[in-house]
């Protein structure tokens, strides 16, 4: 992340070179304690995305196509780059109403790529169409995989997979084996369970010495279950958590971290999130601020 001077973040807000810009997602789903969720799945604004396309065929998200949340750039939403300047996250705020859903650990990710409607039902090897490749970080260095939840699964005897991808150089690996949770709301990720053996969290886990993913190319199940995954490539931009009902939680970057992480051109923003609980009607909200320089 880079470490911007003071003069250069105030000429930035005076010459005009920022965005602010709200946001809101009240989810429908019950979600469970615990078990990570996609809020990028939920009504609100940004508008929900549900990762609808042809199954297994790799699908770019863009700003400019597919929505996210807005970051701003020159003259009204363009790009940055060719002008010389580099966007970044200046603040960002969260907060929650509802008491079921705090403590809250939120992750704001560019989501880069996603594969469509991965067949949970198949034991056979499901190869991955890679036609489309990564919009932005090509290299694949930070980049994750998160198996989300599109369309509900049974979770009976926790179903395990495993996933071969090519890593950050270009060298075709294979994650270790993960286990499915039993959570069948629609947008749930899917490893991410607090007390199951081999889940996972949010991102599935990496051969050893691998530091990101260029793309998936199969998937395999050991066992079936009803049910699909969207496997989504994303790159964690920055963490925060509401702890209460009471305040909202203010992430104020040259402040508090003096580094200031990257905005790309055309980056799809959205959040996932860890619930205490329900977050049925549970509305999140809050703000950020980009600049250029």
């Amino acid at each position: 992340m880079p470490l911007l001077n003071v003069k250069a973040i105030i000429d930035a807000e005076e010459d005009g070179s920022f965005w602010f810009t709200t946001w809101r997602k009240q989810p429908t789903q019950t979600t469970g304690a615990g078990v990570w969720f996609d809020l990028s799945m939920s009504p609100g604004n940004p508008n929900p995305n549900y990762y609808a396309a042809a199954p297994n065929i790799a699908i770019a998200l863009k700003q400019s196509t597919d929505g996210g949340i807005p970051h701003g750039g020159i003259p009204h939403g363009g790009a940055v780059a060719p002008f010389g300047k580099k966007k970044y996250l200046k603040q960002f705020l969260a907060m929650t109403t509802t008491a079921t859903a705090v403590p809250l650990p939120m992750l704001l990710c560019d989501y880069l790529l996603f594969y469509p409607f991965v067949d949970m039902s198949v034991t056979d090897e499901q190869v991955l169409d890679n036609t489309v490749t990564l919009p932005r970080y090509t290299t694949g260095q930070g980049v994750r995989i998160m198996p989300v939840e599109v369309a509900g699964q049974s979770g009976v005897g926790n179903p395990r997979f495993s996933v071969t991808y090519v890593n950050q150089a270009g060298v075709t690996k294979q994650t270790p084996v993960v286990a499915c949770n039993t959570q069948v709301v629609n947008g749930t990720i899917i490893t991410s369970a607090p007390n199951l053996f081999m889940s996972s969290g949010p991102f599935l886990p990496l051969a050893p010495g691998d530091t990101g993913v260029r793309s998936i190319t199969s998937v395999t199940f050991q066992t079936p279950d009803v049910g699909l995954i969207a496997f989504v490539l994303v790159q964690p931009i920055e963490n925060t958590q509401i702890r209460s009902i009471d305040a909202p939680v203010e992430r104020n970057m040259p402040t508090d971290f003096a580094e200031l992480p990257t905005i790309e051109d055309d980056a799809y923003l959205n959040l996932i999130c860890m619930p205490n609980g329900s977050l049925s009607g549970a509305p999140i909200h809050g703000t950020a601020t980009f600049i250029w320089s």
